[in-house]
């Protein structure tokens, strides 16, 4: 299920700063802070995506691959541990 972008959270991975990506896309750092915080096209991800050197995937946060599920009835998340067959 993906929530959310996490765009943010990927600039900050890479070690890159969003005035580089910006300059990297030819924009400004506000214009793509307006991309950032709001809705972004798939144009315009790819693009942050190719800028920042990632694929497009990891500008969503997805609750599969970080291991947790959100409650239907209050939206508190909680992180799923495995045990192993010994426990």
């Amino acid at each position: 299920m993906i929530e959310k972008l996490i765009i943010k959270e990927a600039i900050k991975k890479y070690g890159t700063t969003v005035t580089e990506v910006a300059s990297k896309m030819g924009i400004t750092r506000i214009t793509l802070s307006t991309h950032i915080n709001g809705n972004p096209s798939a144009e315009i991800l790819l693009r942050i995506a190719d800028a920042i050197g990632c694929d497009v995937t990891e500008l969503f946060y997805s609750e599969k691959e970080n291991n947790t599920i959100t409650c239907p009835k209050c939206g508190a998340r909680f992180k799923l541990e495995e045990e192993s067959a010994n426990d």
